[in-house]
Parts: structure tokens; C-alpha cells; sequence
């Protein structure tokens, strides 16, 4: 085992890491930015989605800062009453800037990469792969190269300008998450409804109505449509999984010092993430296709490269955990593979459900020929379906994580175990996320091939890269759903922890004083994971917590439906009242709707992200600590499943419809075609807006109880 003096040596490793790689994502940003943008048509269509999505993230980043600054006010008043420690504020600031800052750097490389793609796969179909993987490499890489300079610049902070022990460097770092929660949360529910309200108003007018092809330049959604792909699915997925990749290191932090793992201990999940760095630069090398335009050969050259990172993740923790914990303690080994192996089986499981290759998307394509009450009812089903399996994995990860880290002799070394296996899933997202992020660039390359007239053979193409794109997408979406149900249970363990810690220095202060300890605060300091479900305040947490994630879908599947109904009416208009709009001689007003889906987007977004944050405090003040722990534990198990579910089910609807359109069950225009139109339309929120915001959720109201735990346990109305 290596000493604390020679461990802290390698703290240093982590802002190399960081810089390793925003350098290799600026590379490939300027690869990207060499490619031909293709002819006068296809850049004036890449400059329009670009405009509309700069203007949407100016305008969000203008409404979240004022949540933002009463939010700030809000922290330092109590931490001026002795709540948080007094740096706790400017962390939130800092945490929601560098996730905010992490999908701007995303955007910008997406929106410039959609025309460039669509060129490139008029030469062939591995260039348009290169130029959409490698910037959806850029996203990913700013994702974790962000995150990990954050951790740095707070950890040199806290022990240099501070003189924090380890203990209090860890608690205090815990706070920092909710900032880049809370910015993720505004990120993926706005973007996620503008996306979808466009999505589905583009659809249900133009294919079903109107008759005419996605992405046609007479739809006056298709811009619309096209920058949503950008928000919702770049800057929104890029909020997402900065959360829980920040969320999963400093949770672990935390728990190896509860665990005595000391400095050593805290170090591990750090120096992991930069090896998950190096691999997943690594990885994109790997990344090749031939002309074969079948999902099958392009999912297995996405593969390669997530693999062989996943690979040299496991073969370096091996000695890496040996030295630095000591080989006594290799058993957390086993926790870290737990953890590689679940997120790649789970990509697997979502891969099987999601992709037109297998047979549930088949059979709810099949489905569409008796209507689109079927089709929905089968994709309904295939969400079902596939939760049990997600589930299994994760019920057995965490057991395995659990015991293989000495669980069994220890319960701070099996949570610990536990923590570590989400940072092992976690570890490559920088490759990770390129799969997901390259997605929309690839929808995006269609639909500019589409309204350029390109040629068949193009879009052919485009079609098999952006076919490829949702079930990465759908994949990427089970991967953080998987890695949300461990991080959550990491930060509900820190949070108990907290409230034993916070109660033991109030019973001291009590004992100074000559006071006699209130029975309430003894039971508070014995609080742990073992809790009692016949007592009514854990009970009625956990049934408030169970009902969150449904309460939360609720609103943001209506939020679509509203904005969703005001493009549908929009478009109508326009096809009836603009004079030559059908038979192609008069444009269509693009812009306006644009700007009725970011109007509706900042409006919609607003009291789902706001109930994350008041439904963990409010219930603490009024059922008290218990309350919150069982809240937490119904909105985890609740909440991973629904999401599993809506996005598996939203996946299945839109490949479905996407086989159906490569010729199969009666071809585009069919009506089999038009009832599998309005499956993808009602998968459109499951998959891109509700399903998605509920891994946030789950962290988001854990961050949230972590940071108000103090304040809780003082005035909580029910000790």
C-alpha cells in the first residue's frame, strides 16, 4: 500500500487529465472544423439550426441564471446561519457554469458538424461516420476534461487556501453537485420539450396530414425540428451525464473517508477517471466502418471502440487498486468490473429492445398494420418488457459491488464498493458519450441531405448513420439511467452519513452545554441504510418518493403536449395561408417556429425542475430525516424503472417507424407508415423528454437532501 504522501502526489494526475483531454477535444474540433461544409444550400441550412440553437441556449442561460442567483442568496443565508460551510454558494455557481459551459462547447461543435457530415457521406458512408463520431467525441470529452477541472481547482482550493482535512474537503465537495444538477435539469427539460413539441408537430402535419417526407424544406417545423435535436439531445445529454459523472466521484470521495479509506481511498475514483480519459482517447482510434450501410456493421464499429476502453479501464484498475488501497483490499476490484460489466450488458439490453435488427422493434412495426391504437400498445408493452433485465443487472451489480469490497465484514467498505462500481461505469464516458452525442449530427446530416437533394444514395446514408443514432441515443440513455440508480444510492449512503456526522456535533454541543440530549437527535445519530419501512415516516417518504417520478413525468409529457399543439396549429397555418408553400415555390417562416418553441420551452420547464428541488426539503421540514432517506429510496427504484421503460418504449416506437420506411410492411407513405408516425410521436416524450429527466431527478433530489441536511435536521416539524 502506498503512503498518503506519495498518493497525494498523484492527485495531480487529475487536472493533467483534464487538460489531456479539452486538448484532444479541441483537436478534433478543428478536424471537424476542416471539413468541406458542402455547397451554398446546405451551409445557409447549417447556419439557420445553428442561429436557432445559440438563440434558445442564450435565452435558457438568461432565465436558469435568475434561478441560479436566488439560489446563491438563498445558500449563503444559511450558511450564514451555520448550515453549509460558507464555500458551499460559490461551488454551486461554479458547478452549474462548467455544465452549462460543457453543452455550450458541445453545441457549437454539433450545429457546425450537420452539413459537414452530410458531404462527407456523399463521398462514403465511413467519412460521414468519422466527421458525426468525432464530434460527438468533442462533446464527450469537454463533458469529463470540465468535470474533472472543477473537482481540481476546488480540491487545491479546499486544502491549500483552507487547510481542510480530507474529511471536510470530501463533505464540502459533496455540496458542489447540486449547481450542476440543477443546470442539467433546466438543460435536459427545456431542450428535451423544445425538441419534441417540434418533433412532433413536424410529424404529425407534414407525414400524416400533409403527406409529404421527413425533414422536407415545406415544413416550415423541419428548422425547428433540427435545432431541437441539438438542445435536447448535446447540450441537455451533456448536462445529464456531467452531473453524474462529477455526482459519482465526489459521492466515492466521501464514502472512502466514511469507510477509512483515508486519503488513499479518496483517490481512487479521481485517478480513475483519468485513466477513463486516456482510454476513451484511445477508443475513438478504433472507431471504423466499411460501406456496408447495415445497422449491424456500424453498431459494431461504435463497439470496438467503446470496448477496448472499457478494457484498458479493467486491466489498469487492477494494479492501480492493489497499490494505492492495498491488496488486502483488491476485492474492490471486483466492484469496479461490476461496474464496467453492467453498463455494457445494459447497452446491450437497450441495443436488443431499441434497434430495427431484433425482433420487439420488428414486431411493433409489424403491429402497424392494424392500426396506430396497436403500435402503441406494442411499444407500451416492449418498454415493459425491458425493464426486467436493466433491473436484474443493477440488483446484482450492486450486490456484487457490495460484498466483493467486504461488505460482509464492513458496511462503509460494501457502500463504498457500491460507489466505486457507478465510477467504473462512468469511467469511459468520454467515448461514452460520443456514441450518444454523434446521434443528432447524424439526424441532422439527414435532414439537410433530404432538403439539399443530395441524392437517394446520400441519404441512404444519412438514413443508416442517423437509424444508428437512435439506438446509441437509446443506449446512451439506458447507460445513465444505470449509472443514476448507483450514484443515487452513493449519495443517499453520504447523505446518511451527513446526518450521523451533523447529529453527533449537536449531541456534543448538548453535552458542553449540560443539557440532556433529545431522544429524537440519539435516533438521528444512529440513522443509517437499515431502515424500517413499518415506520410511518420512512413509510410515507417512500410513498411520496415513489409517486415523484410519475408526478414529474406528468408535467413534462404535458408540457410537450402543449407546445406540441401550438407548432401543430402554426404549421397548419402556414401550409394553408402561405400562397405556393406545397408545390414548392414560396419558403415557409422557419423562425417563428423556433421562436414558439423556446417561448414554450422556458415556460414549460420551470415547476418540473422546481419540484426536484422543493419535494426532498419539504418533506424533510415537515416528516423529518426519515421522511427524506425514504424518499430517496422511492424515487431511485421508482424512477429507474419508469425511465427504462419510457425509454425503451420511445426507442422502439421510432426505429419501428424507421423499418417501416427502409421498405419494410408497406414502405413510406404506406398507412402502415402513418399509424407507426403516430407511435414515434407519442415515444417522442417517453424517449427524449420525461424518460431521460428522470436519472436527473433521482440525483437532483439527493444532491439537494445532502446540501440541506443540517437545515433539515434542525427544524424539521416531526423529529
Amino acid at each position: 500500500m502506498l503512503s498518503e504522501q506519495i498518493v497525494e502526489y498523484l492527485f495531480y494526475l487529475v487536472p493533467l487529465g483534464s487538460l489531456l483531454a479539452l486538448f484532444y477535444a479541441l483537436y478534433l474540433y478543428l478536424f471537424v472544423s476542416k471539413q468541406e461544409p458542402g455547397n451554398e444550400r446546405m451551409q445557409e441550412i447549417s447556419g439557420a439550426v445553428r442561429e436557432g440553437a445559440m438563440a434558445y441556449l442564450k435565452r435558457q442561460y438568461k432565465g436558469v441564471a435568475i434561478f441560479f442567483g436566488v439560489m446563491f442568496v438563498l445558500l449563503t443565508i444559511i450558511s450564514f446561519m451555520g448550515y453549509l460551510p460558507k464555500v458551499v454558494p460559490v461551488a454551486f455557481l461554479t458547478g452549474g457554469f462548467f455544465s452549462a459551459l460543457a453543452g455550450y462547447f458541445g453545441m457549437i461543435t454539433a450545429t457546425k458538424s450537420n452539413g459537414r457530415t452530410a458531404w462527407a457521406a456523399s463521398k462514403s458512408l465511413n467519412s460521414g461516420l468519422q466527421v458525426a463520431f468525432k464530434s460527438g467525441a468533442v462533446m464527450g470529452l469537454v463533458v469529463v476534461g470540465l468535470g474533472l477541472l472543477d473537482l481540481s481547482i476546488w480540491y487545491l482550493v479546499l486544502k491549500y487556501i483552507f487547510n481542510a482535512s480530507i474529511q471536510e474537503i470530501t463533505s464540502t465537495m459533496l455540496n458542489f453537485g447540486m449547481g450542476a444538477s440543477s443546470m442539467a435539469l433546466f438543460a435536459r427539460v427545456g431542450g428535451g420539450i423544445f425538441t419534441k413539441a417540434a418533433d412532433v408537430g413536424a410529424d404529425l402535419v407534414g407525414k400524416v396530414e400533409a403527406g409529404i417526407p421527413e425533414d422536407d424544406p415545406r415544413n416550415p417545423a423541419v428548422i425547428a425540428d433540427n435545432v431541437g435535436d441539438n438542445v435536447g439531445d448535446v447540450a441537455g445529454m451533456g448536462g445529464d451525464l456531467y452531473e453524474s459523472y462529477v455526482g459519482s466521484i465526489v459521492a466515492t470521495s466521501a464514502l472512502a473517508v466514511a469507510a477509512g479509506l483515508g486519503v488513499n481511498g479518496v483517490m481512487i475514483p479521481m485517478i480513475m477517471a483519468v485513466v477513463g480519459v486516456f482510454a476513451s482517447i484511445i477508443g475513438t482510434w478504433f472507431v471504423r466502418s466499411d460501406e456496408k450501410a447495415e445497422q449491424k456493421v456500424l453498431l459494431a464499429a461504435l463497439r470496438k471502440g467503446t470496448y477496448t476502453s472499457s478494457l484498458i479501464v479493467a486491466i489498469v484498475s487492477y494494479p492501480l487498486i492493489g497499490y494505492v488501497l492495498g491488496w488486502d483490499n483488491i476485492g474492490v476490484y471486483g466492484s469496479v468490473l461490476a461496474g464496467l460489466i453492467a453498463g455494457v450488458i445494459i447497452g446491450a439490453i437497450t441495443e436488443y429492445y431499441t434497434s430495427g435488427s431484433y425482433k420487439p422493434t420488428q414486431g411493433v412495426a409489424d403491429s402497424a398494420s392494424t392500426g396506430p391504437a396497436t403500435v402503441i400498445i406494442g411499444g407500451l408493452a416492449v418498454g415493459m418488457y425491458s425493464t426486467f433485465l436493466p433491473v436484474l443487472v443493477v440488483a446484482i451489480a450492486i450486490l456484487v459491488s457490495y460484498f466483493a469490497a467486504g461488505g460482509a465484514s464492513s458496511f462503509g467498505m460494501g457502500l463504498y464498493g457500491i460507489a466505486i462500481s457507478a465510477v467504473g461505469m462512468l469511467s469511459t464516458l468520454g467515448i461514452t458519450l460520443a456514441t450518444d452525442a454523434y446521434g443528432p449530427v447524424a439526424d441532422n446530416a439527414g435532414g439537410i441531405a433530404e432538403m439539399t437533394g443530395l441524392g437517394e444514395e446520400v441519404r441512404q446514408r444519412t438514413d443508416a448513420l442517423d437509424s444508428l443514432g437512435n439506438t446509441t441515443a437509446a443506449t446512451g440513455k439506458g447507460f445513465a439511467i444505470g449509472s443514476a440508480a448507483l450514484t443515487a444510492l452513493a449519495l443517499i449512503a453520504s447523505f446518511t452519513e451527513k446526518v450521523q456526522f451533523e447529529s453527533q456535533v449537536l449531541i456534543e454541543k448538548y453535552k458542553d452545554a449540560g443539557a440532556m440530549v433529545p431522544q429524537w437527535l440519539e435516533k438521528a445519530s444512529q440513522l443509517n441504510l437499515h431502515l424500517d419501512i413499518t415506520d410511518p415516516q420512512v413509510l410515507v417518504g417512500l410513498l411520496i418518493g415513489a409517486m415523484l417520478p410519475f408526478l414529474f413525468s406528468a408535467m413534462t409529457m404535458q408540457a410537450v403536449g402543449r407546445a406540441a399543439q401550438s407548432i401543430v396549429v402554426e404549421v397548419r397555418r402556414q401550409f394553408k395561408e402561405i400562397a405556393g408553400l406545397m408545390e414548392g415555390k414560396a419558403k415557409p417562416d422557419y423562425a417563428n417556429c423556433v421562436d414558439i418553441c423556446t417561448k414554450s420551452a422556458q415556460k414549460e420547464m420551470v415547476m418540473p425542475a422546481l419540484s426536484a428541488i422543493i419535494a426532498p426539503v419539504a418533506v424533510g421540514l415537515l416528516v423529518g430525516v426519515k421522511g427524506v432517506a425514504g424518499l430517496l429510496a422511492g424515487s431511485t427504484a421508482a424512477g429507474f424503472v419508469l425511465a427504462v421503460m419510457m425509454a425503451n418504449s420511445g426507442g422502439a416506437w421510432d426505429n419501428a417507424k424507421k423499418y417501416i420506411e427502409e421498405g419494410n410492411f408497406g414502405g413510406k407513405g404506406s398507412e402502415q407508415h402513418k399509424a407507426a408516425v403516430v407511435g414515434d410521436t407519442v415515444g417522442d416524450p417517453f424517449k427524449d423528454t420525461s424518460g431521460p429527466s428522470l436519472n436527473i431527478l433521482i440525483k437532483l433530489t439527493s444532491m439537494v437532501s445532502v446540501v440541506f441536511a443540517t437545515f433539515i435536521l434542525n427544524n424539521a416539524l416531526f423529529k
